[in-house]
């Protein structure tokens, strides 16, 4: 997966005009005008030459990348749910905070997935169709919102952090089903799906830890 992600994202800097250049360069080539394509694993990293770059052909989007928005916004619409409960319901000092921060990247997540669509003149507003015990993967059913509401206390803490994680991994495994689907190869959606992965995956472990010190 995290070879399938790099390639991608060094595609889409290839094909967006990125260059890579030093001081290496053969004498007579512009500096910065070389393009490097990695390798597979195992193999070495080429130059692409001018021809190469005339055969490229930007990848556009497809309907598993319009799918993939449409749910992550249901995702992360979810997610500050999740988030709004923590103020009043936390028993660690630190968890209110960390919850805040949550908000801010998913708030931000979904005002570029709703731009992304508009822009490609899809629909940035079916997802509010779905119910929130949909379908998606980590998404947390009625009554576990529910159950998650009437938490208080540690149990609480307990309860939140799970249930981020659960709805966490559940992001991470819809990265990672668009890849096999064929999508997320244009440029934009490329850059994003990796920064969704990054990101939770490192929340992620934040979690594990907090919960760690709670049990």
């Amino acid at each position: 997966m995290a070879w399938r992600l790099a390639c991608v994202f060094a595609m889409a800097l290839v094909i967006a005009g990125c260059s890579l250049g030093g001081d290496d360069e053969p004498a007579g080539e512009p500096a910065g005008s070389r393009v490097v394509q990695p390798g597979a694993p195992g193999e070495e990293p080429r130059v692409l030459t001018p021809e190469d770059l005339d055969d490229l052909e930007t990848p556009t989007h497809t309907d598993a990348d319009v799918r993939f928005m449409q749910g992550m916004i249901l995702h992360h619409e979810q997610a500050l749910v999740m988030t709004a409960l923590v103020p009043e319901r936390a028993a660690r000092e630190d968890l209110p905070l960390f919850a805040r921060r949550l908000e801010i990247s998913q708030e931000d997540e979904i005002a570029q997935m709703m731009r992304w669509l508009e822009a490609r003149g899809e629909d940035a507003s079916n997802h509010a169709e779905h119910d929130h015990s949909s379908h998606l993967p980590g998404m947390l059913t009625v009554a576990e919102l529910a159950e998650l509401e009437a938490g208080s206390g540690r149990r609480f803490d307990r309860l939140f952090l799970r249930s981020m994680i659960r709805h966490h991994e559940g992001a991470l495994f819809m990265v990672e089903q668009l890849q096999e689907e064929g999508g997320g190869q244009e440029p934009e959606i490329s850059v994003f799906t990796n920064h969704v992965f990054a990101d939770q995956s490192i929340e992620i472990s934040r979690m594990r830890e907090l919960l760690t010190e709670i049990d």
